[in-house]
C-alpha cells in the first residue's frame, strides 16, 4: 500500500507540473492573440490603453470554459488508470 501511495504522490506531482506548464502556455497564447487582435483592428491609443485591452481579455479568459478544461489534466489520467485497474482485475 505504501508503494501505491508513493506512486500516487509522484503522479500528482507530475500532473501538477503538466497542469502549470499547460496553463501558462495557454495564457501566453491567449495574450499573443489579444495583442495581434489589437494590431489587426487598428485600435489607436497609448501603451496603457493596449495593456488595459489585453488585461480585460485575459480576465475574460480566466472565466472561460477553456481555462476550466485544462483541469482535465487531473481528471482524465485518473479515470483511465482506474478503468485499466478495474478491467484488469475484475472483468
Amino acid at each position: 500500500m505504501l508503494a501505491f501511495l508513493k506512486l500516487a504522490g509522484l503522479g500528482l506531482v507530475a500532473l501538477t507540473v503538466v497542469y502549470v506548464f499547460l496553463s501558462l502556455y495557454s495564457r501566453a497564447v491567449r495574450r499573443d492573440k489579444l495583442e495581434a487582435q489589437w494590431e489587426a483592428d487598428g485600435f489607436e491609443g497609448d501603451e496603457a490603453t493596449r495593456q488595459s485591452f489585453v488585461e480585460d481579455g485575459l480576465a475574460e479568459y480566466d472565466k472561460s470554459l477553456r481555462r476550466k478544461l485544462i483541469l482535465g489534466v487531473y481528471v482524465v489520467p485518473v479515470i483511465v488508470i482506474t478503468a485499466v485497474i478495474y478491467f484488469t482485475n475484475f472483468h
